[in-house]
């Protein structure tokens, strides 16, 4: 576990993409999650396997309004919510 992120009751991460490749394939742009400085979420080596493994209340931010995280029913927003990480929204408020 991270140094950075150790005993902290909340912790907030960077959501902005679910995949390496998602605004080449919307697309959108020529690079790649990892060449704009974003972990992506999804995949084998996403942030939410990383996520899915520290304490306390793990909350993704800044999601792009490409990821499909945004889509509450859809297969990727389920797969945050069994790693137990919330999903950010509009108006969110936390209470630690």
């Amino acid at each position: 576990m991270s140094a950075a992120v150790e005993g902290a009751d909340c912790i907030f991460f960077d959501g902005t993409f679910w995949s390496s490749d998602e605004l080449v394939a919307a697309g959108l742009g020529a690079r790649r999650a990892e060449e704009m400085a974003h972990w992506p979420v999804g995949g084998a080596q996403g942030s939410l396997g990383f996520l899915a493994k520290l304490p306390g209340r793990r909350v993704l931010i800044h999601l792009n309004n490409t990821n499909p995280l945004l889509r509450e029913d859809g297969p990727e927003a389920a797969a945050a919510r069994a790693a137990g990480v919330e999903i950010a929204f509009d108006g969110m408020e936390l209470r630690l």
